[in-house]
C-alpha cells in the first residue's frame, strides 16, 4: 500500500461515524488539521462538546480507523474541545453567562426524570464542562436532596440576587432552598411561572456551558413559560418503555416542537432491571418503547438507562450514581447519554444564525 496522503486520511474519516455525534468528524466540522511528517500521520480534532474522559478512547478509535483505511504505520491524534452557544427560540437570545440551556422533561410523572437530570448534569461536569442545574419543579423540588445540599440556603450579596449553591462541581438552584422541605407550595399558575423566571434570572450563575433545567411533569404553565421567556437550546424527553408512558412522552416531544425548541432526543429510563442479588436481567416495563417512540417522532434515542436499586439509594442519600459509583455500568450509561446529548446540541446552529432562507433575486 502506498504512503497515506492528507486526502486519504480525510476520506477515511469522512466514512467513519463518531458514535456520540451520529455523523462523521469531517461533516461535523471537527477536523482541523491533517499533516504527514516523516511517515507519521498527525490529526488535530476540535469538538463542540466536552470530552475530558472520552478523549483517550476517541483518540485510539480514530487512530485505528486511519491505520486500517490507509495503512499508516504511526498515527498521532490530538483532540481539543470548545463549547459554543447555540440558537434558541427566535424571539429570545442566549443569556450572557449561560451558553446553553437544556430542558429535561417528562409529560408523565414517576419516570425518574429528576434523577436522570441530576446524573446528566454530573456527567457533563465530569467531562469537563461548567454545569448548573435549575430545579424548576416548584411543587415538588427534589434536587436539593439529590444533590446533597438539602437544608442549606443561598447567599444574597445585594438583597436582590442569589448565589447558587455548589456541590460535586455543579451549581444548583431550587425553590427548595427557600422553603422548608415538607412545606407544600399552594400556588396558582402565575405565581409558579414568576418563581421560575426569578430563579433563573436572579441567580448569579458563573459562566456556565450548560444549565440543565429539571422541569416538572406535564405540558402546562411552567412548560409554556419556558418556551416563551427562557432561551432553551434543546430539550431531552425522559420516558419509561411501557406504552402508557411513551404515549405521554410523545405529547412532550410535540409540545417542544410546537414552541420551536429542538428536541435533542429521548432518554429511556428503567429500561432493564438488574437483580442486585443474582444479576438476572428483566424488562419489567417492556422493551424498546423509547426506541420506537424516537423513530416514530424522528428524533434520536440518547440512551437506555437501567432500573437498579442503587440508583434510587444514591439519589435519596444525596450522592447520585455519577458520584457514588462513577465506574459502575449505570454511570457509564449516564456518561454516554450526556455525551450524546451535548454532541447533538453541538450540531445545532450557532447562536445568532438566521433561521430564514436566503432569498436570491435572479436578474434574468
Amino acid at each position: 500500500m502506498s504512503a497515506p496522503t492528507p486526502e486519504a486520511v480525510e476520506n477515511a474519516l469522512s466514512h467513519w461515524t463518531e458514535p456520540s455525534l451520529g455523523t462523521d468528524l469531517v461533516s461535523a466540522g471537527a477536523l482541523e488539521d491533517v499533516r504527514i511528517d516523516e511517515g507519521t500521520v498527525h490529526i488535530g480534532l476540535r469538538l463542540g462538546f466536552p470530552v475530558d474522559h472520552y478523549r483517550p478512547a476517541l483518540e485510539q478509535a480514530v487512530a485505528e480507523r486511519i491505520r486500517e483505511a490507509t495503512g499508516a504505520g504511526r498515527v498521532e491524534v490530538s483532540i481539543d474541545w470548545a463549547i459554543a452557544a447555540h440558537q434558541v427560540q427566535a424571539t429570545l437570545k442566549p443569556l450572557d453567562n449561560i451558553r446553553n440551556i437544556i430542558a429535561v422533561a417528562s409529560a408523565k410523572g414517576g419516570v425518574g426524570k429528576s434523577t436522570t437530570a441530576a446524573n446528566l448534569a454530573l456527567a457533563l461536569a465530569d467531562e469537563g464542562a461548567r454545569v448548573g442545574i435549575l430545579d424548576a419543579d416548584i411543587y415538588g423540588p427534589s434536587q436539593p436532596r439529590m444533590m446533597g445540599v438539602a437544608g442549606r440556603r443561598p447567599d444574597s450579596p445585594d438583597g436582590k440576587t442569589m448565589n447558587p449553591l455548589e456541590n460535586y462541581g455543579v451549581q444548583i438552584m431550587s425553590i427548595g432552598f427557600l422553603i422548608e422541605e415538607d412545606s407544600p407550595m399552594v400556588w396558582r399558575g402565575p405565581m409558579v411561572t414568576q418563581a421560575l423566571t426569578q430563579l433563573l434570572n436572579d441567580t448569579r450563575w458563573e459562566a456556565l456551558d450548560y444549565l440543565v433545567i429539571d422541569l416538572p411533569p406535564g405540558t402546562g404553565d411552567i412548560q409554556l413559560t419556558l418556551s416563551q421567556k427562557v432561551p432553551v437550546a434543546g430539550a431531552v424527553v425522559v420516558t419509561t418503555p411501557q406504552d402508557i408512558a411513551t404515549l405521554d412522552a410523545r405529547k412532550g416531544v410535540r409540545m417542544f416542537e410546537k414552541v420551536k425548541v429542538p428536541v435533542l432526543g429521548i432518554l429511556e429510563n428503567m429500561s432493564l432491571h438488574v437483580c442486585s442479588q443474582c444479576g438476572h436481567e428483566e424488562h419489567i416495563f417492556g422493551a424498546g418503547g423509547g426506541e420506537r417512540l424516537a423513530k416514530q417522532e424522528g428524533v434520536e434515542l440518547l440512551g437506555s438507562l437501567p432500573l437498579e436499586i442503587g440508583i434510587r439509594e444514591h439519589a435519596d442519600s444525596g450522592a447520585p450514581t455519577m458520584v457514588s459509583e462513577p465506574q459502575s455500568r449505570a454511570a457509564q450509561r449516564y456518561r454516554e447519554a450526556a455525551r450524546r446529548t451535548a454532541a447533538l446540541l453541538s450540531r445545532q446552529d450557532p447562536a445568532g444564525a438566521s433561521r430564514f432562507p436566503n432569498i436570491v433575486v435572479d436578474d434574468n
